[in-house]
């Protein structure tokens, strides 16, 4: 495998290793990285010699920053399919990632964003180190959270999931864990000697073991403290209830996150709500990924996906014009929509095969 390829492979005692290897753009995925990705698991799982796989990610500054989302939003802009292609692939890989039968130890170091929370924190082994920024920020550029993202802050205490769906904010080490989303703290510097001493284990057993050996932790995060807030304001019905009890409370974290909410896409900001809800009734990741399915596809169609990356990414002049632009013009039947049976074009993973 040579130095330039979407995924770098090498073998430490029991252990594999894959690299993301696109650092120029902090390790995005791509349709190439993705497969490259599935097809090391697979080898992987059915060798033998293999007690676990390593995920990490080449360079300096993370794991992984998510979707290539230039590539997304000039397939969008030229009315093409290959996103949903895409997607058909990677959410796929993250429910192969859910039910892999080895330990899969991602390494969260840095920033983990978008589709680097789906190759991560779908894993059983998921760690976070005072380095790492974890977030799902689509709401930003006029999307969704997917890659079963809503499906894992469904399950976060309280409000905090509902949060930081609609808000994309990204946390640190220690709230990660509050949220479900890691389940051990290394120091950024102790990971060299933490993969040394997996190469040795031959045991989920061992695993663990070697892991908790390691761990440190993390000391106090935001959310915990702002649970008030958050659990007191975000269970209102719609969006727009959401801020208006934000902008009452006394709080002036809740009254800068209203107009925070404010700059978002309305039409985003309804159609995550609503999936965040319905991802909390759902009995399977596999549910859940067949519904972001459903709302990737309805959301990569509408004006505010490539409207949204416009403005923050390629002009950056952050001034969005978005349609519609007000909260109470977005209808419960313009959310119904997103997710609505594909029919013939549906991903199709529940029930698990």
């Amino acid at each position: 495998m040579t130095d330039d390829a979407p995924v770098l492979l090498h073998t430490d005692g029991h252990v594999r290793h894959i690299t993301l290897n696109r650092p120029r753009v902090l390790n995005a995925l791509d349709h190439a990285s993705v497969r490259a990705l599935d097809a090391a698991l697979v080898a992987a799982e059915h060798d033998d010699t293999v007690a676990a796989v390593v995920v990490s990610g080449a360079g300096t500054r993370g794991l992984c920053a998510g979707g290539d989302i230039r590539a997304l939003h000039d397939d969008a802009r030229a009315g093409g399919a290959a996103s949903l292609d895409f997607w058909r692939d990677e959410y796929r890989l993250n429910a192969r990632i859910h039910r892999y039968r080895k330990p899969y130890v991602a390494c969260m170091d840095g920033i983990v964003m978008g589709g680097g929370v789906g190759i991560s924190a779908h894993g059983s082994v998921r760690i976070v180190t005072e380095r790492s920024r974890v977030a799902m920020p689509e709401t930003a550029i006029g999307f969704v959270p997917d890659v079963g993202g809503t499906y894992l802050l469904s399950r976060a205490p309280g409000e905090l999931g509902t949060h930081l769906a609609l808000t994309g904010r990204s946390v640190g080490a220690a709230d990660a864990l509050l949220c479900g989303l890691a389940d051990h703290h290394v120091l950024s510097g102790d990971l060299p000697a933490l993969t040394a001493a997996l190469a040795g284990c031959t045991t989920p057993a061992d695993v663990t073991r070697a892991v908790r050996g390691h761990a440190t932790d993390p000391g106090p995060g935001e959310l915990d403290a702002a649970r008030d807030w958050i659990d007191g304001c975000y269970t209102a019905g719609t969006v727009g209830e959401i801020v208006d009890r934000l902008r009452d409370h006394g709080a002036a974290a809740a009254k800068e996150t209203a107009e925070s909410l404010l700059t978002l896409s309305p039409t985003a900001l309804a159609v995550t709500l609503a999936a965040v809800r319905r991802a909390r009734g759902a009995g399977s990741l596999e549910e859940s990924l067949d519904q972001d399915f459903r709302v990737s596809t309805r959301a990569f169609a509408h004006p505010d996906f490539v409207e949204g990356v416009r403005a923050r990414i390629v002009d950056k002049d952050y001034a969005p014009r978005w349609v519609p632009a007000r909260t109470e013009d977005v209808h419960e039947t313009d959310v119904a929509r997103y997710f609505a049976p594909l029919g013939a074009r549906e991903l199709g993973l529940a029930p698990w095969a």
